[in-house]
């Protein structure tokens, strides 16, 4: 045992992988170079004698810090006195507790950059970059919420977080709203068994941190032991457990809250900036902030969060501000009154709001206006509202609210919803937030979205964007989207290959390196499908002389005729998504697909066979199990699928059988489940009755065999009648469905039946050369006939061995030689008959990989050998031997003719399977017969140098034992002394064993008795028991699926006697001499074999497409139907139904006890009311009769009586000025005295009115001109500032909008007015600037417009129009000094000099110029959109 600490390093590192070492060696070196802490240089006595001023206790500071030598006399100044050092605090923290949950963490200077933090994460810590990014806010202090409030924030931040990949951010510590998000991410932990899914990062102030000693060490601590300690903790706070990641700000001091605000905005921003997904990306990580409860800190909070555009979720019934904010957000600004604010502070605040003074109500109330005002902005999650809703829901909502107002409903705008839904994968946001009604998507738009939902891996998205309107043709109509799609691929077998295919084709050309084509897609494919197929995509002209032999010789015997460029145009985009779903082992993206494909049982086998291939190949386990169970899953849909077809109509189901499939290969269904051993599939009623057809020709499948037997024989019998034929049986089902049509074209006296009467008189009977034609060409009689004449060779072989093998060969042995010959050519036309299309080397590949071929390769080598020794006399009798093995050959391959038998085919298979066994048992059988042979033979017989009796001994002998020919050596009393050789001279005698002097064997004889009994125990009981045992388990497992081995085992049968002569060897020598002649003195095409494949026209392929893709419709129904009818989606309905009832109870309960404490509320405030009324009657009675002094009334009652006055002032007036009223006065630090929306006019009484002074040049104004406030007031209203300002002086600033138009065309039907673009194309204005006097233009156009055009548009400010002044709501306006804005309208003639001259500078490249159409969708800022409209009603258009 060894006695280990974790905080002993030494000793613990010892068990710490080296890799593991070496990646915390770098982080370790990493962090210590770019990250820094704050420290205190100057020790300066604080509160106490061993306090600094930063908050640290003496101790902790360094003996320069306590007598410094730079900082004499120097009082502490935090900016000064702290600086930054590498830091000492990061790694690993091990929490205690019964889970101990693991974090990293890092001490960072409050100053550091961002970006380097950001790189920490991402880098350093490897985490994944972020879909979203949500800012947790709210109460630092403990706080109670609802049950139900409570579990629906928790269900909501995990299910948005873990969706989306989200990263959560908070304070990070063990208390208020941070420790609900602790909280919410272990409950997720706890219910889902994948960890490290969800990324919580708390950024918390290192000053306030509990405990935090025990993380502090200069290489890191790997992990560090925390103490969450709560009730020591006093004024400082613990860390929260739960959180994945720690952010530990440090300015420098200790015990001061709020340190890490300003880093963690920054960071958060920063963050918010970056591109969302892959590079190249237009959309940047969205970003929400979450506000549970809170006091004023989070008012400012949410209010700075939504000046930088943030949208803010707020969860009613929180507490606090969240439900201050949520009671005023629906309602009219001009309510939200001072009073209402007090009112509502007052209630939720309880006891805190004593301590609020009347500015801070004042504050607060312009800050919630601001942010109601915000409405884009700002989301409520209420729990009676969103009954139906999640906080996961509002959260998405809000930003795509956000993002809807921020800019013009363009479809770019959609288009970036649509993205941010995808990479949150909220295919529910998408229903019914994106894909609405008012929006009409064409194919093209959502192509990104589509590639992006792809390889992003979004199946429910996939589903989504086909139904609104997705053409997969139109998507993949440029061949690299799918090129794009093989190099996105996610890590897989397929991929590897693919990428190894790549780097070979690249070093065979020595040219610089390559992506992947389809070309080298259709090459791995083709290998995948096997070696039969063709290119699904035909390779390029530049590609062909990379490609390997195999695959030229079989390209060049295509004649390029395997793929026209008609086909290539019409080929199914939907297989090609199927088959990169395929490849990947992507289930649901894979169904999708296939549920598309036209060719769905082809696309369903060739995914079996593709499936079982890449099965075979992968390394992992769990992976190829996966795979075989796809591989099982397709074979089911192809088998359900061709059912339906079959069942409904079976002359179109054969079609689909044998249908050339350009999309597979040319391969066809048929082929296709032979290659993949789709046993289930070959066995189904319409695949057997096919193959029954085919076996049977031309003859009816009705035909007894003995009848077929008889005719082969006697042939007139088939003019009889005695045999049925097909043709007449099709003719008599015409006849007698004709003659009903007929006798219901005479009852109904309808005449629609003429066609198929027509059609009916052009099929005639059989001729007699016909009848006799297709007895003999039909693969059954030609499989008797060969039959009977394999037997015939048979006897003449035999007869020829045993009876007639001379020197000199006798006839009957001639004639076996021209009968052997026929089959070495018949072996030949099998050879080089190339129905397929195939190279030669394929053929022979696939014809040599057939048992049966391979006998019949194995019988003509051994017969032409056995022939070369016979004519040679001194190895007469050797080539006799060797024709003997041969014979035994040539009936082994008899066995070939039972694979057509029901009964005696599957038994083949079972010896082929027992063969495999025994093959593999001999080996363990080997080492008991060895090791008692040699044994015994060591224990009898001494030094016996002859070894082939050393051979019978050790080996033959044991294994002669097994099967009960025991010997008698090894007893004694049966001992023989003369049937052996006592010194092992006699060569046909066995060397005596070791004797005694009486001549008896020495050996002992209980020993080699013994030895016998165990041999036998093992070998005869155990070993053969076994093998019986290892034999019935094949024989069952065969005999289970007996017919389903039988009807997959009969097709190659079937096709061989399908393409071969009608004659029987030896007369198909004949044929073969007619293939010859035609194809070498005749000049003939070479003769191609007949094959078990039809190639249909564009038509007829297109009508039987749309056929099977009905059938396919009506399975996948009925499979829907049987799913929903099944117990297990019953109980998961009914489990649904009672979580949605229980839910649903629970919120009615909530709800009830809401209204009943808000009626409660009210009553307790008319009490209170009544209370107070009560006691200034009493004061008044009191007086004695004299007249009371008016009191002067409380700020709350004098607020509520000018709210009054401010509504009735207001109502003539749409709104007051809202920029001017900012809370941060434009490029300076100064801050407006807040003015609520009640408080603008002049007119409403505002006592505690007290703004500064300002002005951005100098002061003087402020101090100089005390009549300017009396002189110049603003005539909007207030604005929270006194001066100038940074406008040039008091009173109106006059501002010029220069708005230049013409007529679009010589029609006059559309106005152009001239803009200034920026750089970007996104911000346009008007030609604008400040003048003294609005008979010139503003001297700042001058370098926008060029002196030359500059003075040529001033000299034309004569003849314009100048429409009214008008006031101008600028960020820049105070209380004494405001802008007004002369819009001055110039109209061009298009064929003036000075259009000339604007076009000529608008068309360079350099220009920022620009015509924009009058429109109600312009860029233009609002005012300056007002300007435009009042241009337009100038010229009577419309806006």
């Amino acid at each position: 045992m060894y006695n280990l600490r974790l905080t002993d390093q030494e000793p613990w590192e010892m068990l710490v992988p080296r890799a593991c070492l070496k990646e915390r060696y770098g982080l370790s070196q990493w962090i210590k170079t770019n990250i820094k802490r704050k420290e205190c240089v100057l020790f300066q006595k604080g509160s106490s004698e061993d306090t600094c001023k930063c908050g640290y206790s003496k101790a902790v500071h360094n003996d320069e810090a306590i007598k410094p030598e730079d900082f004499v006399g120097e009082t502490w100044d935090k900016h000064r006195h702290v600086m930054e050092v590498p830091t000492n605090a990061f790694g690993e923290i091990q929490f205690d507790g019964l889970q101990q949950t693991t974090a990293k963490y890092a001490r960072v200077s409050s100053d550091t950059n961002p970006e380097m933090l950001y790189r920490l994460l991402t880098e350093q810590w490897e985490l994944q970059p972020p879909n979203l990014l949500i800012s947790v806010t709210g109460g630092a202090k403990n706080f109670n919420l609802k049950p139900h409030l409570r579990n629906m924030f928790h269900r909501g931040l995990i299910k948005v977080a873990q969706t989306t990949g989200a990263w959560i951010v908070s304070g990070g510590t063990n208390a208020g709203v941070m420790k609900h998000v602790g909280q919410a991410v272990r409950d997720y932990a706890l219910s889902n068994s994948m960890q490290g899914q969800i990324v919580a990062i708390g950024v918390a102030t290192w000053g306030v941190i509990h405990n935090r000693e025990a993380l502090i060490k200069q290489e890191g601590c790997f992990p560090a032991l925390y103490m969450t300690d709560t009730k020591s903790q006093g004024r400082l706070s613990c860390l929260d457990k739960n959180h994945t990641h720690f952010l530990l700000v440090d300015d420098g001091t200790h015990g001061q809250y709020g340190v890490e605000i300003e880093l963690r905005s920054c960071l958060e921003k920063c963050i918010s900036g970056k591109q969302l997904g892959k590079k190249g990306s237009s959309v940047t990580i969205p970003f929400v902030c979450v506000v549970l409860e809170g006091g004023p800190g989070t008012l400012n909070t949410i209010f700075n969060a939504m000046r930088n555009g943030t949208p803010c979720v707020i969860l009613e019934g929180s507490g606090r501000i969240a439900d201050v904010i949520a009671q005023v957000s629906g309602l009219p600004l001009q309510q939200i009154t001072i009073a209402l604010i007090r009112q509502l502070m007052e209630r939720f605040f309880g006891q805190e709001y004593k301590t609020f003074t009347n500015f801070n109500i004042i504050e607060w109330t312009k800050k919630i206006q601001d942010i109601v005002r915000e409405s884009h902005l700002l989301t409520i999650f209420r729990v009676r509202e969103d009954s139906h809703g999640d906080v996961d829901v509002a959260i998405l909502k809000a930003l795509l609210k956000a993002s809807r107002s921020s800019e013009i409903l363009t479809m770019d705008c959609w288009k970036t919803q649509l993205e941010l839904a995808i990479a949150w994968n909220r295919v529910d946001i998408a229903k019914t937030e994106i894909f609405t009604e008012e929006n009409l998507w064409s194919s093209a738009d959502l192509h990104q979205a589509m590639l992006s939902a792809l390889i992003g891996n979004k199946p429910q998205f996939v589903t989504l964007l086909l139904e609104n309107g997705v053409s997969l043709r139109k998507f993949l109509q440029d061949e690299e989207t799918l090129c794009k799609l093989y190099t996105e691929m996610p890590s897989c077998l397929f991929l590897r290959k693919l990428a190894k295919r790549v780097h070979n084709s690249r070093h065979s050309r020595a040219d610089p390196p390559e992506s992947i084509t389809l070309a080298h897609v259709s090459e791995e494919v083709r290998h995948l499908l096997g070696n039969s197929t063709q290119h699904i995509y035909p390779p390029s002209r530049e590609q062909r002389y990379c490609m390997s032999m195999e695959d030229l010789s079989l390209s060049l015997s295509k004649n390029n005729a395997a793929h026209p460029p008609t086909e290539v145009e019409q080929r199914d985009a939907c297989c090609d998504i199927f088959l990169w779903a395929v490849v990947q082992n992507n289930r649901d993206l894979a169904e999708i697909a296939w549920e598309q494909c036209q060719d769905s049982v082809c696309a369903a086998l060739a995914a079996t066979r593709i499936l079982k291939k890449l099965a075979g190949g992968e390394s992992d386990a769990e992976e190829a199990e996966e795979m075989l169970n796809l591989a099982n899953h397709y074979e089911k849909h192809a088998v359900g699928v061709f059912s339906e077809c079959h069942n409904t109509d079976e002359e179109r189901a054969e079609k689909l059988l044998v249908r050339v499939s350009n999309c597979w290969g040319g391969m066809t269904s048929l082929r296709l489940a032979l290659q993949a051993e789709d046993k289930n599939f070959v066995a189904l009623s319409g695949v057997q009755a096919f193959m029954t057809q085919v076996w049977c020709g031309k003859l009816s499948v009705d035909n007894h065999i003995f009848r077929v037997l008889i005719c082969m024989f006697f042939f007139p019998l088939i003019y009889t009648g005695f045999l049925a034929f097909r043709h007449d049986e099709l003719f008599q089902r015409e006849a007698k469905k004709q003659e009903a049509m007929e006798k219901v074209e005479k009852v109904t006296g309808n005449t629609h039946s003429a066609r198929s009467r027509c059609s009916v008189q052009h099929d005639k009977p059989l001729s007699c050369w016909a009848r006799l034609e297709s007895l003999y060409s039909s693969p059954q009689v030609k499989f008797y006939w060969n039959i009977v004449s394999y037997f015939f060779f048979l006897v003449l072989f035999a007869g020829v061995l045993m009876m007639d093998f001379h020197t000199t060969p006798s006839i009957p042995e001639l004639l076996l030689y021209v009968w052997m010959f026929s089959l070495v050519c018949e072996e030949f036309r099998q050879l080089f008959c190339n129905s397929d299309g195939f190279g030669l080397r394929m053929k022979a590949k696939l014809y040599i990989t057939d048992l049966w071929n391979f006998l019949d390769v194995l019988s003509i080598i051994l017969f032409l050998i056995g022939l070369a020794f016979r004519l040679t006399s001194e190895l007469f009798y050797a080539g006799k031997i060797v024709l003997c093995f041969d014979f035994v050959v040539f009936c082994l391959r008899l066995m070939a003719i039972f694979t057509i038998s029901q009964t005696l085919g599957p038994k083949i298979i079972i010896v082929r399977k027992m063969m495999k066994d025994l093959f593999f048992f001999m080996f363990l059988l080997s080492i008991w017969v060895v090791a008692y042979g040699v044994a015994k033979q060591g224990i009898f017989i001494h030094n016996d140098t002859r070894l082939d009796w050393i051979f019978r001994g050790a080996i033959y002998e044991p294994y002669l034992i097994i099967f009960g020919n025991f010997p008698k050596n090894i007893d004694e009393v049966k001992f023989d002394l003369d049937s052996c050789s006592l010194n092992g001279t006699d060569p046909l005698l066995p060397k005596c064993p070791i004797l005694n002097e009486s001549q008896i064997p020495a050996f002992p004889e209980w020993l080699t008795i013994i030895m016998l009994c165990v041999y036998l125990l093992f070998a005869n009981i155990l070993l053969l028991n076994l093998l019986i045992a290892i034999f019935n388990f094949t024989f069952q497992e065969v005999q289970d699926n007996t017919d389903r081995i039988w009807k997959f085992q009969r097709y190659e049968l079937i096709k061989e006697y399908y393409s071969r002569p009608a004659a029987p060897p030896p007369f198909i020598i004949f044929s073969h001499l007619s293939l010859l002649i035609r194809s070498i003195w005749m000049w003939k095409p070479h003769y191609k074999c007949r094959d078990l494949k039809t190639k249909l026209n564009q038509a007829e392929n297109m009508e039987l497409l749309s056929w099977e893709a009905l059938m396919k419709d009506r399975y996948l129904l009925s499979e829907k139907q049987e799913k929903s009818r099944s117990t297990e989606t019953r109980i998961m309905d009914t489990a649904q139904k009672v979580t949605s009832i229980s839910e649903r109870l629970e919120r009615e309960e909530e709800t009830v006890s809401a209204v009943m404490l808000k009626r409660l509320t009210t009553l307790e405030e008319q009490v209170n009311q009544s209370t107070k009324m009560l006691q200034r009657i009493m004061d008044s009675l009191i007086s004695k009769g004299f007249a009371a002094k008016e009191e002067e009334p409380d700020a709350s009652n004098v607020t509520d009586e000018s709210s009054v006055c401010s509504r009735n002032d207001s109502a003539s007036r749409n709104s007051f000025h809202v920029n001017c009223r900012q809370y941060y006065y434009p490029e300076s630090k100064v801050t407006r005295f807040p003015v609520p929306e009640e408080k603008v006019p002049w007119e409403v009484s505002f006592r505690s009115y007290q703004p500064i002074c300002y002005a951005s040049e100098d002061g003087s104004d402020c101090t100089d001109g005390q009549d300017a406030p009396d002189k110049y007031r603003n005539p909007g209203g207030r604005t929270g500032i006194r001066g100038r300002g940074a406008l040039g002086h008091f009173g109106p600033n006059l501002h010029l909008d220069l708005v230049l138009t013409r007529c679009k065309d010589s029609e006059r039907s559309t106005l152009e007015f001239l803009v200034i673009c920026d750089s970007s194309q996104i911000i346009f204005t008007l030609p604008s600037g400040p003048v003294e006097r609005d008979d010139h233009l503003p001297e700042t156009l001058k370098q926008t417009l060029g002196s030359t055009l500059y003075d040529a548009i001033n000299a034309k400010v004569s003849v314009g129009t100048k429409l009214s002044k008008c006031y101008v709501d600028d960020s820049r306006n105070t209380d004494n000094a405001w802008v007004e804005t002369t819009v001055l309208n110039i109209h061009l003639d298009r064929t003036s000099q000075l259009m000339v001259d604007i076009n000529t500078q608008v068309s360079s490249r350099s220009s920022s110029l620009q015509w924009e159409e009058s429109s109600s969708k312009n860029k233009l800022s609002p005012d300056q959109t007002e300007s435009v409209r009042m241009v337009e009603e100038l010229h009577d258009r419309k806006l």
